[in-house]
């Protein structure tokens, strides 16, 4: 099979491949769409030090089934599928409540580390469990399937953050997943959503996707329009989707009383923070980690149009076209935000 191979940090190479063997739980799935996560860009230059070449990268995908395994029942040949970015074991105390995006023994598709190496979708075939893998309707096209899994990052995100009919919501950061989380909260309940970029473009988007009010820090102050749009009181909840030490501070700072902050990004492994707000304002703190279950739940918003990916696919390119999109993701390409490549195009 053909295959986008990274043989070495920040180079990629076009490769012939054996296609993957299939276990008896597994599926053959011939990739239709892949998705380039900003976590393989990451990856590809080995600043993450989770995808150690040689490596098929790519876990945002969706296909057609080539083959099933013997004790596979819930696919056959042909069935359209996405699936999950992380293979959980289903075995460790925390899968067995309900938890597998928390699994002590995860693999992640496209990953290697020092625990696991596991090739990825940036292949004409990739292989997974069927307990990680979904159906989509054919009215769905699989460069929007490929999207579920990004979505789904949003969607647990505001899934375990409390919301209320009618609340007000700020979301710093309006990359890709800060443009969906935006989405999601309105889905959610929240009847105002305010976005925070630094690029205006991004918050022109933001806009048309249902934000009420965009704040770019480099010509507002952020804190002073947050309080001016909730009567004084702040954000019921913040999301943060960068990752940094500012954009935390900023998210803490415009959060009302009693309020709740969800991280989602996962930028810098450490950052400050204004400890005494927090304690003084009795805030929820806490992470959001991948996706837990929610897959069905995103499938269904996409197909029916409730969350839209359109706008943010900036480019669909053929596998060959795959080493020149990092190069320029990497160097920052203009108002870029998902590329999606198609292996058996």
């Amino acid at each position: 099979m053909k295959a986008m191979l990274l043989s070495e940090y920040k180079k990629l190479e076009i490769v012939d491949m054996p296609t993957p063997e299939y276990a008896e739980n597994e599926l053959l799935i011939r990739v239709q769409a892949c998705g380039i996560c900003g976590s393989d860009i990451h990856g590809w230059d080995g600043s993450s030090g989770r995808r150690k070449p040689p490596l098929v990268m790519g876990h945002e995908a969706a296909g057609i089934i080539e083959a099933v395994g013997s004790s596979v029942t819930r696919f056959a040949p042909g069935d359209r599928v996405t699936f999950d970015s992380m293979v959980s074991c289903g075995r460790c105390p925390a899968c067995r409540q309900g938890h597998i995006n928390l699994c002590e023994n995860r693999q992640v598709m496209g990953v290697s580390c020092d625990e696991f190496r596991r090739h990825g979708a940036f292949a004409e075939f990739v292989v997974v469990p069927e307990h990680i893998a979904f159906p989509f309707p054919e009215s769905l096209p699989f460069e929007h399937a490929a999207m579920v899994e990004p979505v789904s990052v949003a969607i647990h995100a505001a899934n375990i953050t409390p919301i209320h009919l009618g609340d007000t919501a700020v979301v710093i950061g309006s990359g890709m997943i800060g443009l969906l989380v935006i989405q999601a909260a309105r889905l959610a309940g929240c009847s105002r959503v305010l976005a925070v970029d630094l690029d205006d473009s991004k918050l022109e988007i933001a806009k048309s996707l249902g934000a009420d009010a965009v704040f770019n820090p480099k010509h507002a102050d952020v804190l002073s329009g947050v309080l001016e749009a909730t009567g004084g009181k702040g954000a019921d909840a913040a999301f943060e989707v960068v990752g940094a030490t500012p954009t935390v501070q900023t998210a803490i700072e415009c959060t009302r009383r009693g309020g709740t902050v969800t991280l989602v990004g996962n930028l810098a492994p450490t950052v400050e923070m204004p400890l005494q707000a927090v304690v003084t304002r009795e805030l929820r703190l806490q992470g959001s980690c991948a996706s837990n279950g929610e897959y069905p739940q995103c499938i269904d918003f996409l197909a029916r149009g409730d969350i839209q990916v359109d706008p943010l696919i900036t480019a669909k390119a053929q596998l060959e076209d795959g080493p020149e999109w990092f190069a320029r993701l990497y160097g920052g390409e203009p108002g870029a935000m998902k590329v999606l490549l198609r292996p058996s195009a």
